[in-house]
């Protein structure tokens, strides 16, 4: 369905979860990918998958919360691909609530925000005409369980960055968020990571599509954004939860 030969893909957090998902997909369909993590042993190990797969990819271990880091991965795509057509910010932590600290808080948004915001502002003018920036949001963003303050905080800020970023580097460049619901990335996580989970009827039954998300259902939107049919699409969201936020619960 997508075809994105001769281009190059940008995912942070890219070795695990959606973002491995984001990547492996744009393989599929013929782009070049360099990803960025924070996680080595998770690196290593998707390193030796996209090879065994055949896929065009670069990786680079780094923090994007860190100007200095996103700063030295520019370099690197620039020097192995020259130009860059897609950026997807989906790197983000998700701990720290109101029982947690201050310095917690803070450093969830320096990772979860002010990171989209540091690779947008580094990527974008390596970015080719008719590129595309696919910010990574929650419905974390829209509605709430306890203590996921520092979270929503931030997915609710991904919201506004990208509308305003979408009047800034618009008509060059378009900006498009995602909003994921329940997304299970078992499968997708490092093998040292994974705990084994079983998705139960009443999983299902919360979501008016009778499934729980899978990755592949995010990979395929943010593919579609980064597509030329949806050239007139930017400064949207759009969410991305099986209609699980439109079902009525009473308590």
């Amino acid at each position: 369905m997508f075809d994105f030969k001769g281009k190059t893909a940008v995912v942070t957090g890219g070795a695990q979860g959606i973002g491995r998902a984001v990547c492996e997909s744009f393989g599929e369909a013929g782009a070049a990918v360099a990803y960025m993590d924070n996680d080595p042993e998770a690196i290593a190990e998707r390193d030796l998958a996209f090879r065994e797969i055949g896929y065009a990819c670069l990786s680079y271990a780094g923090d994007v919360g860190e100007e200095g880091d996103v700063r030295k991965f520019y370099d690197a795509v620039l020097k192995q691909y020259g130009s860059v057509d897609f950026l997807v910010n989906n790197a983000a932590i998700a701990k720290a609530g109101f029982d947690g600290s201050i310095s917690a808080f803070e450093h969830i948004l320096r990772i979860n925000l002010t990171g989209a915001y540091i690779c947008a502002h580094v990527f974008a003018p390596a970015l080719n005409e008719g590129g595309s920036i696919v910010n990574m949001s929650s419905i974390r963003a829209l509605q709430s369980e306890k203590y996921t303050e520092a979270y929503s905080a931030s997915k609710g800020g991904i919201l506004s960055l990208t509308h305003a970023l979408s009047i800034s580097l618009g008509p060059k460049i378009r900006v498009n968020a995602i909003s994921p619901g329940w997304i299970e990335v078992t499968e997708y996580q490092k093998e040292s990571g994974r705990k084994p989970f079983r998705v139960t009827e009443a999983d299902k039954i919360q979501h008016p599509v009778g499934r729980v998300g899978e990755p592949s259902d995010i990979a395929n939107m943010c593919l579609y954004l980064c597509s030329d049919m949806a050239s007139f699409i930017t400064g949207q969201n759009f969410i991305v939860d099986g209609g699980m936020t439109k079902k009525m619960v009473f308590v």
